[in-house]
Formats: C-alpha cells, sequence, structure tokens
C-alpha cells in the first residue's frame, strides 16, 4: 500500500469518526460544559453544607464532653470534701477506744 494513501484512508478514518461522534453525541459541547460546571457547583456546595454539619457535630460533642468533665469535677471535689470532714471527724474523736 502507498503511503500516501494509508494517509489519505487515515483521515478519512478521522473524518467519519469526528462525523459519527457528532451525529451520536447525545449534548452540544456548550451543554455538556454546562453541565460539567454545575456538577461541580453541586458538588462544592455539598461539601460545603457537609463541612458545616461536621463542625456542628464537633462543637456539640466538645459541648458534651466539657459538661461532663465538669460533672465529674464537681462530684470529686464533693468527695473529697466529704472525705477531708470524715478524717476530720475521726481526728477530733480521738482512738476508738478513747471515747
Amino acid at each position: 500500500m502507498d503511503d500516501s494513501k494509508g494517509l489519505a484512508y487515515f483521515f478519512l478514518g478521522v473524518g467519519v469518526g469526528v462525523a459519527v461522534g457528532m451525529i451520536f453525541a447525545p449534548q452540544s459541547g456548550a451543554e455538556t460544559r454546562g453541565l460539567i460546571k454545575s456538577k461541580a457547583t453541586e458538588s462544592g456546595d455539598y461539601l460545603r453544607r457537609r463541612s458545616e454539619e461536621l463542625r456542628d457535630q464537633a462543637s456539640d460533642a466538645v459541648q458534651k464532653g466539657r459538661e461532663t468533665v465538669s460533672k465529674h469535677r464537681e462530684n470529686l471535689s464533693a468527695a473529697l470534701d466529704a472525705g477531708r470532714q470524715a478524717y476530720r471527724e475521726a481526728v477530733s474523736q480521738g482512738p476508738k477506744g478513747e471515747a
């Protein structure tokens, strides 16, 4: 086969491929670009919403943790105060045999 004929067949194939692609393309280039842009915008909006939700959930978890720590701190403080009071009473009464 001659090189010029091979090159001609190549360009004929490219032309037929482009024509078939244009005929069977579901959308025009502008429509496809618009679709890609809208999907990118939707994805960005989704990521922003999701990050706000996660931030709110993390904030709630931190607040609950602070409340739990505060409650445990109060319980520990009350237990220490009760232990000190019991110690003072035991020391002021002296040994059990001296009442």
